[in-house]
C-alpha cells in the first residue's frame, strides 16, 4: 500500500471514529484509526493531522458540529490532556516555546518549539519506539522559557519525577555531548560518556539536536507528538 493511501485510509478511519462518537478527541482516534489501519507503528509525521481529519469529518455530515479551527484557540484539543497530569504537564511546559526566538545565525529554523518538535522528528526516525529517548528529544529545550540562563537546570526541575532519571540524565548532558562532538571534550568527560549505559543513545539525540535546525521543515503538531508519546507510554505499561 502506497504511503498516501495508507494516510488517507488513516484519515477516513479517524474521521468515522469521531463523527460515530466512539472517540471524542483527534489524538486518541488518530492513533486508535492507525492501529486499526496498519499494524506497525508509525512515525507522527507519516499520522494525519487534525486539520486532514476535520476536513474528512466535514465531508462525512455537513450538519456536524465541527471544532474550533487551527487558527481558534483549540480548547478542545487541548483539554484532552488534562485528565492526563504527565502529559498536560509537558504540554504546558513546551507551548510557551512557540514564542521564543534564538538566535538566527545559531537557528535559522525559527522558535524553539518548531525546533523542539524537529528534533523529535528526527529522533522518532532513529528509535521509534525508545519512549524517554523521545521525551528527552521533545523536553530538552522546556527550560528556555522559565530560565533562559539556567536552561538546563530550570527545565529539569519544572518536569520533576513527570520524567524518568534516564530522560532527565538525556537532557542533562546534552550540551556535554556536542562538546564530544566538536572535539573540544576534556579527556574525563569524554571518557565518562563513552562508558555511560546511555552514551550511544545521547550522541543520536545531539545529532538530532544539531540537524533540527531548517527553516521549513516538516513536523508533527504539539498534540500529535504528545499523542505518540502517550500511545508509546501506554503501550510499555
Amino acid at each position: 500500500m502506497s504511503e498516501d493511501k495508507l494516510r488517507q485510509q488513516i484519515v477516513f478511519e479517524a474521521a468515522r471514529l469521531m463523527f460515530q462518537r466512539q472517540e471524542l478527541e483527534y489524538g486518541r482516534a488518530r492513533v486508535r484509526a492507525a492501529k486499526l489501519v496498519c499494524r506497525q507503528r508509525l512515525r507522527p509525521s507519516e499520522l494525519p493531522t487534525n486539520r486532514e481529519i476535520r476536513e474528512e469529518l466535514e465531508r462525512l455530515s455537513s450538519s456536524y458540529t465541527m471544532p474550533p479551527t487551527p487558527d481558534a484557540p483549540d480548547t478542545a484539543v487541548g483539554a484532552e490532556w488534562e485528565s492526563d497530569e504527565r502529559f498536560a504537564r509537558y504540554r504546558r511546559l513546551l507551548l510557551p516555546l512557540s514564542r521564543i526566538q534564538p538566535d538566527r545565525r545559531r537557528h535559522p529554523e525559527a522558535d524553539v518549539l518548531y525546533h523542539s518538535l524537529q528534533v523529535f522528528n528526527l529522533a522518532c526516525e532513529e528509535l521509534a519506539y525508545d519512549e524517554e529517548f523521545l521525551a528527552a528529544a521533545l523536553l530538552h529545550d522546556v527550560g528556555q522559557a522559565i530560565d533562559p540562563m539556567n536552561s538546563v537546570a530550570a527545565g529539569l526541575e519544572a518536569l520533576g519525577e513527570s520524567i524518568s532519571e534516564r530522560t532527565a540524565w538525556l537532557i542533562e548532558n546534552l550540551s556535554l555531548a556536542h562538546t564530544f562532538l566538536e572535539g573540544t571534550i576534556g579527556v574525563r568527560a569524554r571518557r565518562r560518556l563513552q562508558n555511560s549505559e546511555s552514551g550511544d543513545e545521547l550522541m543520536l539525540l545531539a545529532k538530532c539536536d544539531a540537524a533540527g535546525r531548517v527553516p521549513g521543515a516538516i513536523v508533527p503538531e504539539l498534540d500529535e507528538a504528545l499523542a505518540y508519546l502517550r500511545d508509546l507510554s501506554d503501550t510499555n505499561e
